[in-house]
């Protein structure tokens, strides 16, 4: 264009009315910037202008970090650990860079689409931590980050953290006093206190304040400038962990990673902690991810609780990533708790770890455990449950421990008559409608039926016509009951789920709880507490379940209530005094038990002597993929049986898969090639769990 046509245009733009002069000029100005943005996209990084990026995309056949050029616009921001969003196919996805890179095996890459957030959530260990859990599980590193990387809640990112106050220093010589009578304790203090890695599987005599030991064992990992995890198994542990934290290691030195925290206050303690502020997480089983600078000690406490086993895809256990940290960041590990698991007793047995447990001295001073035998009913006293389940010897340790304390009651089952059954011919009692189980709710409450809900106004018995009921299996509401006419005047406490109490405080009182809703005694820190007495009722109930660790979880649940117990307090149990599984918690002694249990397992080729996988699906999926897996030579494949159907009520079936334990990563191997040809050919879903924590 000539000087004088340019003047013209000048002109005739000046003649335009003013709105469309301004929309001219914005879309020069937009059409200048998208130029511009272009230019800056095509003008590639001169450092590394290429970004391996791990895909948000849960399909077993991507589960690799694919290639993207990085614009010298994000040069800057797009460093490994950030989140990105990136084009995939016909869509934007996010991903996380793992990796940049000085080129490319591919000539043609896409751009990254943009920065998300500059900050690094996933540091190279945890995402070297999530490839080790994917490959150990079988499932894909997408469904591992999102375990391990909590969403991003971005005004929380942009707050300014307090600065955090002085850390108390490290007191060994109160350290050793709180780990006495536990060896060698002594010895694996002062091996992390100096920097070393030392690997321990402690059993905790009863009374001993765990939480208390825990943040000791942390003070001496932080005194050689080191880090620490400690991963619990609920809400509750969590509490007693954090306020035992506090004591030791001094306000604000520790960060708090909990499920059901909200998302603004997860995502700020999880910065807290990537960001290097704290050296110390605790938090239940998600927590086991934790990005903790210099990680130096990893600890687990009561490994055998489901609820450190994930829910989801794929499955892993907060033990066993725990442990495959302490492998790969050469930290010291401690595997902890009242009882021991099988899987723990074979750390110590395959010389993994060392041992820690109580002398012989002191596991009797603190406890002592006894059996009484289930007492026999009486129908013309109580036409619902025949008499108290609570025996004569029962009430007299309940009467004496009273005058010093609070007085516990475990009991498996909520509710206040979780079953019925004819009191004439014990036929148990169903409904009319859909013949489900009848329950009682209340004392005055009609039989209500357990799946319906339908009201059972005038039962009578289908086999021999009979209308009275009895209740053999009672919940806490009704044994709350019971305690309350027979120790009038003493305050009764229920603690059950939907109505858990975390403490009660130390004063006379009975105290009926369910299993993992027991409260613990809130004495003076310091000092020691517990309950005066605890009491289990109903044993027979939790050794009826048809499981492979049945024996195993009852004495683990019994162990956990009687470590509520103070110093020099009683233990009475309602029960077969025949059976071993009561006698190794008379004799407290959970890890002779653990290891006759591993003995009886490696002669039926059981876990941990052999690796597991269970395949489930509809009965079409499940062929298929039993036909395509290449299982290694040696492999056995049981079943398939029937499992629970579908939401929509498609029948399922299961089949197990087992190999001799050498062959274990051959066979996660082999399931995970399973995982990515089913993916890559949109087969109908199958559900892979390797070493599920149930059969």
């Amino acid at each position: 264009m000539s000087r004088g046509q340019q003047e013209s245009a000048g002109a005739a733009e000046l003649e335009l009315p003013g709105l469309v002069r301004d929309r001219v000029k914005e879309g020069r100005a937009k059409a200048a910037a998208t130029r511009a943005r272009k230019a800056a996209e095509a003008s590639l990084a001169e450092v590394d202008p290429v970004a391996k990026v791990l895909v948000d995309l849960p399909l077993a056949h991507l589960d690799r970090p694919f290639d993207y050029s990085v614009p010298a616009a994000m040069a800057q921001e797009a460093q490994p650990g950030v989140r990105v969003k990136v084009r995939f196919g016909p869509k934007d996805v996010d991903g996380y860079v793992v990796a940049r890179a000085e080129a490319s095996e591919h000539s043609k890459l896409q751009p990254l689409k943009r920065v998300v957030s500059p900050e690094v959530v996933l540091t190279p260990q945890v995402a070297a931590l999530s490839e080790s859990v994917a490959k150990r599980y079988a499932g894909a590193r997408a469904d591992v980050l999102r375990l391990a990387v909590p969403p991003r809640h971005a005004s929380t990112e942009k707050e300014t953290p307090p600065a955090a106050p002085a850390a108390n220093l490290f007191d060994s010589a109160a350290a050793t006093a709180a780990w006495a009578g536990h060896e060698p304790a002594a010895a694996f203090l002062r091996h992390l206190a100096s920097g070393g890695s030392p690997r321990a599987v402690w059993h905790a005599a009863a009374g001993t304040d765990h939480a208390d030991l825990i943040a000791h064992a942390v003070a001496a990992t932080l005194a050689s400038g080191r880090g620490a995890l400690v991963v619990v198994p609920d809400w509750k542990d969590l509490a007693r962990l954090d306020t035992a934290m506090t004591r030791v290691l001094g306000e604000g030195q520790h960060a708090v990673l909990a499920a059901d925290a909200g998302p603004a206050s997860r995502y700020r303690e999880f910065l807290r902690v990537s960001r290097g502020a704290v050296k110390v997480a605790i938090g239940t089983r998600a927590a086991a991810f934790a990005p903790v600078h210099d990680l130096g000690l990893v600890v687990v406490w009561d490994d055998g609780d489901d609820l450190l086993a994930e829910q989801r895809a794929p499955y892993p256990h907060a033990r066993d990533v725990l442990l495959l940290r302490a492998e790969q960041e050469q930290a010291a590990a401690l595997v902890g708790g009242f009882a021991r698991t099988v899987e723990a007793g074979f750390l110590t047995e395959t010389g993994w770890a060392q041992e820690i447990r109580p002398t012989r001295a002191l596991a009797r001073e603190r406890v002592s455990v006894e059996i009484t035998g289930d007492t026999d009913f009486d129908l013309e006293k109580d036409p619902l449950t025949r008499a108290s389940r609570v025996p004569r010897e029962a009430h007299e340790v309940i009467r004496a421990a009273l005058a010093t304390g609070p007085v516990l009651l475990q009991t498996p089952r909520r509710g206040y008559a979780a079953s019925l059954a004819c009191d004439r011919c014990r036929t148990p009692a169903r409904c009319s409608s859909c013949q489900g189980p009848l329950q009682l709710g209340g004392p005055a409450a009609p039989p209500t039926c357990g799946w319906c809900g339908h009201v059972e106004a005038s039962w009578s018995c289908g086999a021999c016509g009979g209308v009275g009921l009895r209740a053999p299996v009672i919940g806490e509401a009704r044994t709350a009951e019971e305690m309350g006419r027979s120790f009038a005047g003493v305050r009764v406490v229920t603690s059950s789920a939907g109505s858990v109490r975390q403490t009660v405080p130390d004063t006379p009182a009975i105290v009926v709880a369910t299993i993992g809703a027991e409260p613990v005694v809130a004495g003076e820190p310091g000092t020691p507490s517990g309950y005066a007495a605890v009491l289990m009722l109903d044993t027979w109930l939790l050794l009826g379940r048809p499981d492979l660790r049945t024996d195993e979880e009852a004495l683990r649940r019994w162990s956990n209530a009687a470590g509520l117990v103070r110093p020099g307090g009683r233990v009475l149990v309602v029960g077969d005094p025949g059976l071993p599984v009561l006698q190794a918690l008379v004799r407290w002694d959970q890890p002779g038990f653990a290891q006759r249990e591993a003995a009886a397992r490696q002669e039926a080729h059981l876990p941990p002597a052999s690796r597991l996988a269970t395949i489930t699906g509809t009965p079409g999926a499940l062929d298929d993929a039993l036909t395509l897996l290449a299982l290694p030579p040696g492999a056995e494949v049981l079943g398939p049986v029937p499992a629970e159907p579908t939401s929509t009520g498609d029948p399922r079936l299961r089949a197990v898969v087992r190999v001799p334990r050498a062959l274990g990563t051959k066979l996660t191997e082999a399931l995970g090639e399973l995982q990515r040809v089913r993916s890559a050919r949109r087969l109908d879903p199958v559900r892979v769990q390797v070493d599920p924590p149930t059969l």
